[in-house]
């Protein structure tokens, strides 16, 4: 299942949702985000219709990496009625996604 890209109109949409968001900002040069697509994809079919996973390129929505004072990538937010309860930030393996994902 391949993450969807959004952008800041679709964020503010997305983030005021009951429903708990899984948000990973990143950006194209960067080998760890490469490296945890896959794992987000895993998760994004486990969780379907629980969590909904997407995407937001730093590069092209600074103002919203700026928002949530992203500095470094990857970094994760979870999400859920529009309040950060997760940041996670750096390669994160799939059990701790699942442990923070659990916890909602």
């Amino acid at each position: 299942m391949a993450l969807e890209n959004i952008s800041s109109a679709q964020f503010s949409a997305l983030s005021s949702s009951d429903t708990p968001i899984v948000v990973d900002f990143w950006a194209t040069w960067c080998a760890p985000c490469k490296a945890l697509n896959p794992v987000l994809e895993q998760l994004a079919t486990e969780y379907a219709g629980k969590v909904k996973f997407v995407k937001v390129d730093v590069e092209a929505e600074p103002d919203l990496a700026n928002k949530y004072q992203v500095r470094a990538v990857p970094t994760l937010l979870v999400m859920q009625g529009g309040v950060v309860k997760k940041q996670l930030v750096g390669g994160q393996s799939k059990e701790k996604l699942k442990a923070a994902l659990e916890s909602l």
